[in-house]
């Protein structure tokens, strides 16, 4: 099994939340986040002054498949996130050694 988490722009995540869906994903957390990479954050002006946002708004999605999904579901991401432009986000992918649900105590595909 893989843990995908993917950081995105807010406004991306309903397209990319329907695209995971189409594409079979059951089961899904959202975090709102903030961070900046090669961005390095933004200047906004506000009532005539002017100030600097370091950290930019992001939403993380975290999703656990079988390791034979990885793929279908990256794309999935990649086609509905790019906008094309610096700071669309990152696709991290980790191995899950294991998985169990808590209420039945299911163990492994059958947990997820």
């Amino acid at each position: 099994m893989k843990k995908i988490e993917a950081i995105i722009r807010p406004f991306k995540l309903d397209e990319v939340k329907e695209a995971l869906v189409e594409e079979g994903v059951r089961g899904l957390t959202i975090s709102e986040v903030r961070g900046y990479g090669r961005q390095k954050g933004h200047t906004e002006t506000y009532r005539g002054s002017e100030y600097r946002i370091e950290f930019i708004p992001k939403i993380k999605i975290e999703v656990v498949v079988e390791d034979d999904r990885v793929d279908n579901i990256v794309d999935a991401i990649l086609k509905t996130a790019k906008t094309g432009q610096v700071g669309d986000g990152k696709i991290f992918i980790s191995d899950i050694s294991e998985v169990i649900r808590i209420r039945t105590e299911e163990a492994g595909k059958d947990a997820l």
